[in-house]
């Protein structure tokens, strides 16, 4: 299954996906991730504590995952306000879907009474920031969890579900994979997909702008989400060779 995309990309193939460790000198776990022209920088910073609701459970080592999402003034074609005094509904709901997903993956039992932060900073923007900054919000926890383990903090890694996510749309009756802003802007339907390295669904997002679509039309695509995960997820794995293998 074919159509017309740029750089002659088909129907079910990924843009050019590229995950760069260690991008910022001072975070324990920082990634700069590439979906096509989307690029977004990710790190992971940890807090000595944790809020106060965490406290409550009276759980000795239970810590906090959180998560921040922010797109810069330059990041697209027309100037983006800075979030000052409040965070607009968008931001919001995406640093929600960042920081749900990761807590999902992690078990917040052993990493002690911390709070980890994961910071995702759009720095150019061509659709598909929340699923990069999912797909580097993985990688730079690992690292994070890396840097904890080293530096005796925790005495084992915990337990960490690989996770990854992409997004998928119908344009002019034709499912498509990984899309970019003008594809998004135009799809008829258009979903985001969270899913672990096993195949297992942690979010689907799939709305119509346009026209309603049949439950085997959403089978496609969330197919087609599932083989563009796989995919994903062997960029990641590549990327974090030495921190799932150490020497």
């Amino acid at each position: 299954m074919t159509t017309s995309r740029a750089h002659n990309r088909s129907s079910n193939a990924l843009r050019d996906i590229e995950i760069t460790r260690n991008y910022t000198c001072y975070a324990p776990g920082s990634v700069l991730v590439c979906f096509g022209n989307t690029k977004v920088i990710v790190s992971a910073t940890v807090e000595e504590r944790v809020p106060r609701h965490i406290h409550i459970l009276k759980e000795e080592n239970r810590g906090w995952l959180t998560a921040e999402y922010a797109m810069l003034p330059g990041a697209s074609g027309n100037r983006v306000q800075r979030d000052r005094l409040k965070i607009s509904g968008r931001t919001a709901e995406i640093q929600r879907l960042i920081g749900r997903t990761l807590r999902a993956c992690v078990d917040l039992k052993n990493i002690g009474a911390r709070t980890i932060t994961i910071d995702a900073d759009v720095i150019q923007a061509d659709g598909g920031t929340r699923v990069a900054a999912i797909t580097g919000g993985y990688v730079a926890l690992m690292d994070c969890l890396a840097h904890l383990k080293e530096k005796e903090l925790l005495e084992t890694m915990p337990e960490v579900i690989p996770v990854a996510a992409v997004s998928v749309g119908v344009i002019g009756g034709v499912p498509m994979l990984d899309l970019d802003y003008s594809e998004d802007s135009n799809a008829d339907v258009d979903a985001n997909i969270v899913m672990t390295h096993d195949e297992r669904f942690i979010e689907v997002q799939i709305s119509s702008e346009e026209s309603m679509f049949k439950r085997s039309e959403m089978d496609e695509l969330l197919n087609l989400a599932t083989q563009g995960i796989q995919k994903i997820a062997a960029v990641q794995n590549q990327a974090l060779q030495q921190v799932l293998s150490p020497v």
